[in-house]
């Protein structure tokens, strides 16, 4: 029997966009920012940002829409002394150019293939949070790297009401209004025409089928909280159609679960990694 990872507790409710502000403790790397070990690399056509820290297995490490390597500290401070990590700008992102006219998942899962080529990882592990776990899945469907396990919280299938709550489509709709607004003034206090871009990736993607999922060899482990912006029923179908998948809804939880509730997110990621689990029965 598959197995299905479910932890029963209380716990406190955090609204996304509030939690991303708040700091659960300082931490003295200044990750997505930090000269010593910041590296750009020319690949598939755009320049991306990395960053490596630690030593072992590798562990791409891929950051939500709109954010940076930074929205990932936790995971990367958590992982530093198990894992060889990679942490990355996705395309467009932070410190990566975006060199394109029509940003797609697709498009930023063939950069970190060609980054781990680049550096020559024979097998590598992925934790995607949000659009960093649909590119995550991305790359298991494509096969082109050897990944060993993916960790996906708060991915999605589809951009439609069947996978994503109404009122987070009702925001994004709102959001892209708004960079349609700020184009339309001739506003230059943003970048609004990639975030046009971005609101795209939102609004349109990504379109995996339960046929492209079936392709995935990787041991996959969906993760979402029981209040995400993805709905629970979608997490569920993600996980039945998965070859080799474990299924995590974090009760009491949201989406900003790797920022608000770090350190049960890491312990579960780390449990999930850290052990062998048999798919056949």
């Amino acid at each position: 029997m598959r197995k299905i990872i479910l932890f029963k507790a209380i716990l406190l409710l955090f609204i996304f966009q509030t939690s991303l502000n708040l700091a659960q403790q300082k931490l003295s790397t200044p990750y997505g920012n930090n000269k010593e070990v910041g590296k750009h690399v020319k690949v598939n056509g755009t320049k991306i940002y990395y960053e490596e820290y630690g030593e072992g297995e590798p562990l791409l490490i891929i950051h939500s829409c709109g954010t940076d390597i930074s929205a990932m500290e936790y995971q990367i401070d958590y992982f530093r002394n198990k894992y060889r990590i990679i942490a990355v700008d996705s395309r467009g992102q932070g410190k990566s150019k975006l060199k394109t006219k029509k940003l797609t998942y697709d498009l930023m899962a063939q950069d970190l293939e060609a980054l781990v080529k680049h550096l020559k990882l024979k097998t590598i592990n992925v934790l995607g949070w949000s659009d960093g776990g649909i590119i995550a899945l991305k790359m298991g469907i494509n096969n082109k790297v050897n990944i060993n396990k993916i960790i996906t919280m708060g991915a999605n299938l589809r951009p439609d009401t069947t996978a994503v709550n109404p009122w987070a489509r009702k925001q994004v709709e709102e959001m892209h209004a708004k960079t349609l607004k700020m184009i339309k003034k001739g506003d230059t206090s943003k970048d609004w025409k990639k975030e046009l871009q971005l609101d795209d990736l939102l609004l349109n993607q990504p379109n995996i089928s339960h046929t492209e999922l079936a392709k995935i060899k990787a041991a996959v482990l969906i993760m979402i909280g029981d209040r995400d912006i993805i709905k629970n029923e979608h997490a569920v179908e993600m996980y039945n159609n998965i070859p080799k998948a474990q299924l995590c809804i974090m009760p009491g939880r949201n989406h900003g679960a790797p920022r608000n509730d770090s350190k049960i997110f890491n312990d579960i990621a780390n449990t999930f990694y850290s052990n062998t689990y048999d798919y056949t029965k």
